[in-house]
């Protein structure tokens, strides 16, 4: 089978193309199709299925491009593997959702479907719970979220918490001051803070107090109003500390409360707040449980291998 794709000019051609033609080389080997490029017009021949895929891909792609978005081999990536998973995905609907930051990135956008609707939830509710392994962006489009808030003025400040505990180990034992103790938790958050906002504005909206990065233990006691506050590593709450947290919330306030349950350091005879809280507060208007999996990872290709070998072998499989 062959067909031809017609594309508007050479810009929009060096743009779906990539650098020396690796995204071409990339689909001709996902796909087995032989591509050839003609001026402005692109040939597909292969089979049916092959061809069907990567046109689809071409045609979402080419709208992203003509509607002022970016293409990275990285986006790339992920968008082939969530057409393989679901044909009827708009890949133009994920890729254009822009989240606005303060870098020179300008803005942030979600990379699969599940990450899409997670960022829709967190517009839509006043709590939003996202469980899910490592690397499917829980925290970190929690974070570009409040960013946006911030920036956009619709919030005034962010609060970012996370509870300080790692593999049962104690603040008390750490060495250093308090200070020197809690940072490595905290280390996470600030990573992903700093991939957001300029460097030079991040002390200076420390200093003021209009970003707070804390232990949970700080949160006790507070009533938090015109904010976004974020709570990482939740499955490391106890019950009470969850119950905690939650009701910290005041007006014009926004939580996002993340965690992975399969990550988690609690003594054996603690309850993970986070698990406990999905039945308590399942059926509450306004509050939303967002569930990421292995497909969502948006980290190197071996992740989601690695984490779909995990499951397997809890499940009494063989991990390969």
């Amino acid at each position: 089978m062959e067909k031809t794709i017609k594309l508007q000019n050479d810009e929009e051609a060096s743009l779906l193309f990539g650098r020396h033609d690796e995204n071409l080389k990339l689909i001709e080997k996902e796909f087995s199709l032989d591509i050839i490029a003609r001026g402005e017009n692109l040939v597909l021949r292969g089979e049916n299925t092959g061809i069907d895929l990567a046109s689809k891909l071409f045609a979402e792609f080419v709208d992203v491009i003509r509607l002022g978005g970016h293409l990275q081999r990285r986006d790339l990536n992920y968008a082939i593997r969530a057409l393989r998973e679901d044909r009827s995905l708009g890949l133009h609907t994920i890729y254009l959702d822009r989240i606005d930051v303060m870098s020179k990135r300008q803005f942030i956008t979600p990379k699969t479907k599940g990450q899409k609707e997670y960022v829709s939830a967190i517009r839509e509710n006043d709590i939003v719970f996202s469980i899910g392994p490592a690397g499917t962006g829980k925290t970190y489009l929690a974070m570009a979220m409040a960013v946006s808030a911030l920036k956009n003025q619709q919030v005034n400040r962010i609060i970012l918490a996370r509870p300080a505990v790692e593999a049962g180990e104690s603040l008390g034992f750490l060495p250093g001051d308090l200070s020197a103790k809690i940072n490595p938790y905290l280390r996470p958050l600030y990573d992903a803070l700093y991939d957001m906002v300029d460097s030079e504005k991040i002390q200076k909206l420390l200093e003021k107090g209009v970003i707070e990065v804390a232990p949970l233990a700080y949160m006790r006691g507070r009533t938090l109003n015109d904010a976004f506050i974020i709570l990482d590593e939740a499955q490391n709450t106890t019950s009470e500390q969850m119950k905690m947290f939650l009701t910290r919330l005041g007006f014009d306030s926004k939580v996002v409360v993340t965690g992975d349950v399969t990550q988690i350091d609690l003594p054996s005879s603690k309850v993970s707040g986070l698990i406990q809280v999905q039945k308590i507060l399942k059926d509450i208007e306004g509050i939303s449980f967002m569930h990421l999996n292995e497909h969502d990872v948006v980290r190197h290709e071996l992740v989601q291998d690695i984490i779909r070998a995990y499951g397997r072998f809890k499940a009494g499989g063989k991990a390969v």
